[in-house]
């Protein structure tokens, strides 16, 4: 059995890295044209070339979205866009344009081409009719039921990506025009002020907001790999270092987990829990068990509080003083108790004694973010590894 393969958002070089060191197999990216996240920070040619080179060298794979709706005015640049990506060494374009798939097809045959969820294929004649045109993979629409996905896939025979976990769209797959008549952004063209979080007034003067939950398919993994689905995705472009590095990692032990056949009712649990915890909206699995219906959205009174379990991103260590050196991102002090993951899954607890500046002047507390910070550890760490929070000093644990 082919192992499944885990798709990771990444809105910048640096996000790509952590993506593939935390575990993902392949990334998609945007590039400065053409894509559906215009406020990324997306990918110059220089950058998509250098996260390519290091994709390429971890056999890792990277994907380019090209699948806003074309206007006659997009069409007198695309053709040289997708020259140059191409040159970049890009692995796929995700594309919504029928014309770019037999396009990309005729003249760059060893490109992958993979049909965007923006085009809402729902169905097996759909499904076909793309396979015939020479699409390598089908990305379905997010409003499909467990048992429409098997029967795609069954019937077709095609590589099917399927989306896991990130935001939902209150429109269907997308395809949404609340953006433009409401703030003059496109959102089929990259433009989305998502408006759909806005928080409307209604004629009591009452703030009225609405909003999809979030999708979580953490507890459903082992059946999209026993469905035979080819690729599961993660939504978050402009997600932190931080999300990607827990979500990433923590998909990657499961899907690991169940093809070692290790993958408990325990662990599963434990991993729901990781990911609620790094999450700020609920989450729900919308459309895969059911019709997706009201408790599936969020309406006013809804919170939406930034997670502040991430203490700081480690970037490097100092030899003399035996310390990691880090950036510091939320508070914390001495007395708390720690968490310090890395890339390739070591995780070490520890009571923080001693925080230190740059300077090593000794601090009780770190309330800066952005400063840089020196605590005690024996060794080295790996490149991105991370620092969060388990317990914080004369509170309960919330780990």
């Amino acid at each position: 059995m082919k192992k499944i393969e885990l798709l990771a958002p990444a809105g910048d070089l640096e996000r790509l890295k952590v993506n593939l060191l935390y575990g993902a197999d392949a990334v998609y990216i945007g590039g400065e044209s053409f894509g559906l996240r215009a406020n990324a920070t997306n990918f110059s040619f220089s950058e998509m070339k250098a996260g390519c080179r290091f994709a390429h060298a971890l056999s890792k794979k990277v994907f380019l979205t090209l699948n806003i709706v074309f206007h006659e005015e997009d069409m007198k640049q695309v053709e040289t866009y997708i020259q140059k990506a191409v040159d970049t060494g890009i692995d796929a374009f995700i594309v919504s344009d029928p014309f770019l798939i037999s396009y990309i097809k005729k003249n760059y045959p060893s490109v992958e081409v993979h049909l965007s969820t923006q085009m809402s294929t729902t169905n097996t004649l759909a499904a076909t009719f793309f396979k015939n045109q020479g699409v390598d993979r089908i990305v379905l629409a997010r409003e499909l039921s467990k048992e429409e996905i098997k029967e795609i896939i069954d019937r077709t025979h095609m590589d099917i990506e399927v989306f896991i976990h990130g935001a939902m769209c209150t429109c269907f797959s997308g395809r949404c025009t609340l953006s433009n008549y409401v703030t003059g952004r496109d959102a089929n063209r990259g433009g989305c002020a998502q408006v759909c979080r806005f928080a409307f007034q209604t004629d009591d003067e009452t703030p009225f907001t609405m909003a999809t939950k979030d999708l979580n398919m953490s507890l459903y993994i082992p059946d999209l790999i026993q469905m035979g689905v080819a690729s599961l995705k993660i939504e978050g472009r402009m997600r932190s270092l931080y999300y990607l590095a827990t979500v990433v990692g923590t998909y990657r032990h499961m899907i690991d987990s169940y093809y070692e056949k290790t993958l408990t009712e325990e662990k599963k649990e434990e991993y729901q829990n990781i990911l609620n915890r790094v999450a700020n909206r609920e989450t729900s699995t919308h459309y895969f068990l059911k019709e997706a219906d009201q408790s599936d959205q969020y309406y006013t009174g809804r919170q939406e509080l930034s997670n502040q379990d991430y203490l700081g991103l480690i970037t490097g260590y100092d030899k003399k003083n035996q310390c990691l050196v880090l950036v510091e991102r939320n508070y914390f002090e001495v007395g708390d108790e720690i968490e310090i993951f890395t890339p390739t899954g070591e995780k070490y607890r520890q009571i923080v004694d001693h925080i230190y500046n740059e300077d090593m002047e000794e601090l009780e507390v770190a309330r800066h973010p952005e400063e840089v910070l020196k605590i005690k550890f024996d060794h080295p760490l790996e490149e991105y590894s991370m620092i969060r929070i388990v317990h914080r000093k004369n509170q309960e644990s919330r780990g």
